[in-house]
């Protein structure tokens, strides 16, 4: 049985998952994305699936500066995730304006403010039908408060999750 393309992106859009900004910076300059495919591959060493569409924007900056930082964001970063996502068009480094910023051991920028941030070597890029697929070994890790609420994307939007979603 084969499916067609839409029924898979259907499928994909029932899957939550958490919003995260990816960024990255070094030779190439300052370049980001928002994603929802990421996850865990293994703690030893501490590593990371990022997927990315190959013809993002930030796919070049990515590739030669080598470093990613994986921030997730909270419900009230919503804009920022959405800025990042390419909903309002503007030029990359614009998209930074999005956000206040710091850095942690690779200089990838990392979104103040984030449940967490983690920031990353890249190890391995694979290239699979029209994405990337990041192996990141995590170099740093910074947690934000746990006092607002998570987003994910789920049925092709975005949602407020935990316990802060709910309100008092």
């Amino acid at each position: 049985m084969t499916i067609t393309r839409q029924e898979f992106r259907d499928a994909m859009a029932r899957l939550g998952a958490a919003v995260n900004i990816i960024t990255t910076d070094g030779p190439a300059g300052r370049g980001g994305f928002t994603a929802s495919a990421v996850c865990s591959v293994t703690d030893e060493p501490p590593t990371l699936l990022i997927c990315m569409n190959r013809n993002a924007t930030a796919a070049p900056r990515l590739k030669e500066n080598g470093t990613v930082c994986v921030n997730v964001v909270t419900a009230a970063q919503k804009e920022a995730a959405m800025v990042f996502a390419g909903v309002t068009k503007c030029p990359m480094e614009e998209r930074f304006l999005a956000g206040n910023w710091s850095r942690l051991a690779t200089g990838a920028p990392a979104l103040d403010g984030a449940i967490e941030s983690l920031d990353c070597r890249v190890a391995e890029i694979v290239e699979k039908g029209t994405h990337l697929v990041i192996f990141a070994e995590v170099a740093a890790v910074r947690f934000g408060k746990m006092d607002e609420a998570g987003l994910i994307y789920f049925d092709r939007d975005y949602h407020p999750v935990g316990a802060m979603a709910a309100g008092p």
